[in-house]
Parts: C-alpha cells; structure tokens; sequence
C-alpha cells in the first residue's frame, strides 16, 4: 500500500494509529506493507515532530520514499518534494518480492525451542520468532504455498500461512522431517537448543544447601544439517546467530551441513534478537551479499528476492 504524497498531517495520523478517516482507516486496517512518499513545506520536513513521527512509522516496518530536493510550490527551496512518479515505481519495484514462487511449497521454522529440566524450567534462548515470521510473509508475497513451523513464541499468524505450533527441539524435527518431502524450499530460522537435557525430572527440583546443581546434557538432532544430507533435498537456507566472527562462522557452516545459503547475523547487546530491525550477511556456495540494517518485514523481503534468484539459478543449472 502506497501513500503518496503523504503531508506532514497525514504522516502524523499515521504515526498515532489514527482511524477517522478513510485513508487513516484503511492504513490502520490493512495488513499489505506500506509505503509513504512525503511531501511538505522543507521547514516542516525538518521539524522535530516531522521526525519523531517518522521515526515511529519505520520501527513499525513503514518504508518512507523520498523525499526530493528542489523547488518548492510554497516558492522556497530544499528537501521535501515529492520523488518524481517514475521515482517512486522504481523504488516500489525495489521493495517489492518477485512473485516467482507460484505453485511451490516453502517450509520455514522459527522462533525458539524449550527443552524441559522439570515441570517448570527449561532451556531456552532469546530468540523471538520475529524474523521468521517476516520471512514467512514474505514467502506468501511471492506466491508461496507455505507451512511455517514455530515454537513457543506470541505473534500472529501471517495471513495465508499454515502454522504448527511446537515447543522442543524433538518435535519440531519431527514435523520437519512429516513436510519437507514435499517441499520445494526449506529455511531453518528457528534458534533450535544445540542440547537438551538428558532426563526430565517429574517433579519440581527444589533448592537445597548445596552450592552447585548438575545437569546432563545431550546433543538435540540437527534439523538443517539432516534435511540438507537427505538425497532429494530441497533448496536449502540455514541461519547462524553469532557474537563474534560471523563471516567466518557462516561460511563454516554453509560448507560444513551442505547449505544452498545461509543468512548471518551479528547477536547481543541489542541485536538480533527482540528487536523491529536486522542486518544480514548472506552467503551462498559462489557468493554473498549484505543486507543492511532495516525493518525486519523488509529485510524478510530483500532475503527472499535473494533467494529465489539462487533457487532459480540452481534449477536452471539442473536442467542445463
């Protein structure tokens, strides 16, 4: 959804999630990803509220178009004018997913797993579900048949998507392994446990006098690594979550599991996990691209855009 041009009035009812009237209303209803191309006086460009108002659309995945700088109706000069009309189909064309997915089947997972100690703790991570969920949307904006397997996370479903909710490392690869026979594209971007503990207690372990606690670990199984070693195998699209080294991490791990691509991103002190925005280093078996940090909806999208151009790559070398 494009609004264009967009005022300083109009930027401002958007910011505050204002419904009285139609175009308000509808932006407020509307589940497409908007746009806005401003356009306005420069001094109320620049103006504090203007910015503020701004700031609060793009944390909420609004993509802002513009604006130019040049002459002004008012007479003045500066920023604020509408981007021409070809402008704007050209960065609309650029934000958008190719619908090249008509007809295939994308299996995604995301969020995290829990893998239970007692009846009331577990071993989890700080994973959100955000960026997988995003990804899953904009599967279904390429035209994608899509099955979205999630753990214990609190967002929506995207419309169009069929989701199987799962909490353990056990039985998301379990449904993993159900679906992915007849799938055409696989993309792990769950935060999978690497170990889970070895026994469940039955009852709640209580706190003693004892200064130290021990529990024995095991490896969980590793959901990307055997989809990828399966002999008819999908596309397949792994994450890596890093705090250090992530280029070569990913790398390691694109080659190690037998990746079609992976997706990188750098995790702690504010990034990464639980937050609106992302940055992602993406690398494939003959090349790699970076995608700088924006919304999590649109970087689903540009990710997407990257991999249906090496999933069609792939399978035109197949059939060369």
């Amino acid at each position: 959804m494009l609004v264009a041009p967009a005022s300083a009035d109009v930027i401002a009812r958007l910011a505050q999630g204002r419904a009285d009237d139609l175009l308000s209303a509808l932006s407020l209803a509307s589940e497409s990803p908007l746009a806005i191309a401003p356009a306005m006086n420069n001094k109320m460009w620049s103006n504090q509220a203007t910015m503020a108002n701004l700031e609060v659309l793009r944390s909420r995945g609004v993509q802002v178009l513009g604006p130019a700088s040049g002459d002004q109706a008012c007479g003045e000069q500066g920023e604020g004018r509408l981007l021409e009309p070809m402008d704007i189909v050209a960065e609309m064309n650029r934000l958008l997913v190719p619908k090249k997915l008509q007809g295939k089947r994308v299996l995604i997972t995301a969020g995290p797993t829990f893998e239970p100690i007692d009846p009331v703790r577990f071993i989890g991570n700080r994973s959100s579900g955000k960026m997988g969920f995003a990804v899953a949307q904009a599967a279904v904006e390429a035209g994608a048949e899509v099955t979205l397997i999630a753990g214990p996370v609190h967002l929506a479903t995207p419309t169009g998507v069929n989701r199987i909710d799962v909490e353990t490392a056990q039985v998301m690869y379990e449904n993993v392994m159900a679906k992915v026979g007849e799938s055409d594209i696989f993309i792990s971007c769950a935060a999978v446990a690497d170990y889970r503990p070895v026994e469940w207690v039955k009852n709640k372990i209580k706190k003693t006098d004892q200064n130290t606690l021990s529990i024995e670990l095991e490896p969980t199984l590793d959901i990307v690594a055997d989809v990828a070693r399966q002999e008819d195998k999908p596309f397949v699209v792994g994450f890596a979550a890093e705090t250090q080294d992530v280029t070569a991490y990913a790398q390691e791990k694109l080659q190690r599991k037998g990746l079609d691509m992976i997706a990188a991103n750098q995790v702690g002190n504010g990034l990464g996990f639980a937050v609106d925005q992302n940055a992602l280093a993406v690398f494939w078996p003959n090349g790699n691209h970076t995608l700088e940090l924006a919304s999590k909806a649109q970087l689903a999208r540009d990710l997407m855009t990257l991999i249906i151009e090496q999933y069609d790559a792939k399978n035109t070398t197949k059939t060369a």
